[in-house]
């Protein structure tokens, strides 16, 4: 891992420039976040920071981002499962936390709307992958989001952007839960963080009980979403996304079963 910084007063670039080589920023998120990728010696890491408090004006604010990555490192630490990125630690720093992670290589599988129908995007043609290529990465972030629930951890902000695909490798790796929350919780929102894509009825309405049903549901459209083309997952799909979370499967768990059969049946 990258060496403590002399003071938790200097700003991640001057560390980071001091301690390794800066090949990556990524400064232009909505979030407010900034993030870094860093050589250091024969590693690479992904560093990520709550950005300058100067800032602050961003939604969300320096201190919800600073939450955020706080609550981000409550996860690493909780939960082990090889399609996380690996966490390596944190480090104090003038802008918070600077949250520190194994660099995955692969591509970001998001695609902007006007993008989405692009060939050449990373995410169509990850869609264009055998079926068998594409299956075994959704078992493994619905076997992800098993052990996630296991801990108590309810999803949140959930997307394709969550997503780094090596298509050289066929690795999946799975990033960036900050929002993810120790469930059950109340929704106090509203239209909550997320992609509509991805997103329960209970997300868009305010005091609703958001809890591992509302994980089932995204696991149920991430199923449909990149394997929409099987036509014998539609039942579970229709079962993991019903409007009435009592009408879905309990536990992500039950999710799974029943996924794993569907897929394997002929």
């Amino acid at each position: 891992m990258l060496a403590e910084p002399p003071s938790p007063d200097i700003e991640p670039p001057e560390f980071l420039a001091a301690v390794g080589d800066i090949f990556a920023c990524f400064d232009r998120q909505d979030s407010g976040n900034v993030s870094f990728g860093v050589a250091g010696g024969r590693d690479r890491y992904f560093v990520k920071t709550a950005g300058p408090s100067s800032s602050a004006g961003l939604p969300p604010r320096h201190g919800d981002r600073v939450a955020l990555l706080d609550n981000a490192e409550r996860l690493a630490r909780s939960v082990s499962h090889s399609v996380l990125t690996v966490f390596e630690g944190s480090l104090p720093s003038a802008w918070g936390p600077m949250l520190v992670y194994r660099w995955a290589d692969g591509e970001h599988l998001h695609a902007q709307r006007e993008c989405r129908d692009d060939p050449d995007t990373a995410w169509q043609r990850f869609l264009a992958l055998p079926r068998a290529h594409r299956l075994e990465a959704v078992h493994r972030i619905v076997d992800l989001h098993v052990a996630l629930s296991e801990r108590g951890w309810v999803t949140g902000d959930f997307y394709d952007g969550c997503l780094i695909y090596d298509f050289a490798t066929g690795v999946l790796r799975v990033f960036d839960l900050d929002s993810y929350r120790l469930g059950p919780y109340p929704n106090t929102m509203g239209r909550m963080f997320g992609s509509t894509r991805f997103m329960a009825p209970e997300e868009f309405e305010k005091g609703r009980t958001i809890d591992e049903r509302t994980t089932v549901f995204a696991m149920g459209r991430t199923i449909g979403i990149f394997l929409g083309d099987i036509a014998a997952l539609k039942q579970v799909t229709d079962i993991a996304c019903a409007d009435d979370p009592c009408a879905r499967y309990a536990t992500v768990a039950k999710l799974a079963v029943a996924f794993r059969g569907s897929a394997t049946a002929p």
